[in-house]
């Protein structure tokens, strides 16, 4: 169907997988029961949003969890059909005694890896430092990723409330080891936060791609320097929607960021947790938002730019968005 380039693994857990690896970790099913505690109903704020996707944390603390989540991920990517993964996750809110932050990158990767092999879908792991984690936390983290740097793990990003945690400052050094192992860079950022976090990104962290963005949309000024600069908007209407940071699916900035000549990619966030798939949100663009056909190509081409992939698999997506294999719709 088209690349999908913001997604996160823990929003990728089916709730009969998550009770399932409840019983063998002993945690008691949360009220409600697992739909419930995964799944946003209405939309609210990015506390609220990010609490559902949290909800799943107590049952990831294990090879065997974080394995086969991952592995499930990509399967149902690939039901989808999706042409290329990226799959991002917070490993650091896995580690448990015995079961530290490499471990839990590990097994992710074995999960990917399987996972691609059962599928044939090409993808690859984002690692993401989280802005209520410490400077030294972030710091392991980037280090361990950059271990595995070519060997699953693909990218780099920060992730977590932008509220509550703005700076971006004691990302810096954690960003810098992952420069260094040569991983891509992106970042959340200006979604619940103030649109200048976006050239405040760009800036300190040296990224030119940006996870959601939707208050720079309102922001002229800050659109057009955006657009001056090649930043990317990774683009996921209905997450955004359901943080609070869009009105509607109808109203999402996504044609001002393709007005100002800026690079738009899609994803679909947390998929579970808005009951949302990459192929939902290519057709609410297009029905509800009048995304034309054009336009929609124009973002595929953008995803092949800019994925975190090596050659060959970006030589290969050409080929298929060439041929018209990777449909536009």
């Amino acid at each position: 169907m088209a690349l999908n380039l913001h997604t996160h693994l823990e929003g990728c857990v089916r709730p009969t997988t998550a009770a399932e690896l409840a019983t063998v970790a002993g945690v008691p099913a949360p009220v409600g029961g697992w739909e419930t505690a995964l799944v946003v109903r209405q939309p609210s704020n990015l506390t609220t949003f990010l609490s559902h996707v949290g909800a799943v944390y107590p049952v990831l603390g294990s090879r065997e969890a974080l394995y086969r989540v991952t592995r499930e991920a990509v399967e149902d990517a690939a039901a989808d059909g999706c042409d290329f993964l990226e799959l991002r996750a917070g490993p650091m809110t896995h580690v448990r005694d015995g079961f530290d932050v490499m471990a839990a990158i590990e097994a992710m990767c074995a999960g990917l890896d399987d996972g691609q092999r059962a599928t044939g879908l090409p993808a690859g792991l984002i690692v993401c430092v989280l802005r209520n984690h410490d400077e030294e936390t972030n710091i392991a983290v980037a280090r361990a990723a950059a271990r595995r740097a070519g060997s699953g793990v693909v990218g780099f990003d920060v992730a977590g409330d932008e509220l509550l945690y703005p700076s971006l400052i004691p990302f810096v050094k954690p960003f810098a080891i992952a420069v260094a192992a040569g991983l891509g860079l992106t970042a959340h950022v200006a979604e619940a936060g103030p649109a200048a976090n976006l050239m405040d990104a760009v800036n300190t962290l040296g990224v030119h791609r940006i996870g959601h963005g939707s208050r720079v949309a309102d922001e002229p000024a800050v659109l057009a320097w955006a657009a001056a600069h090649e930043v990317c908007f990774e683009v996921c209407p209905t997450s955004n929607v359901l943080t609070g940071a869009v009105s509607s699916v109808r109203a999402h900035p996504i044609h001002r960021f393709l007005r100002s000549g800026c690079r738009v990619v899609l994803g679909d966030d947390d998929p579970i947790t808005t009951g949302s798939r990459l192929s939902s949100e290519v057709a609410r663009l297009t029905t509800d938002t009048g995304v034309t056909e054009g336009a929609m190509t124009s973002m595929h081409h953008a995803a092949v730019d800019v994925a975190f992939c090596d050659k060959s698999t970006r030589d290969m997506l050409r080929v298929q968005l060439a041929s018209g294999d990777i449909s536009s719709s």
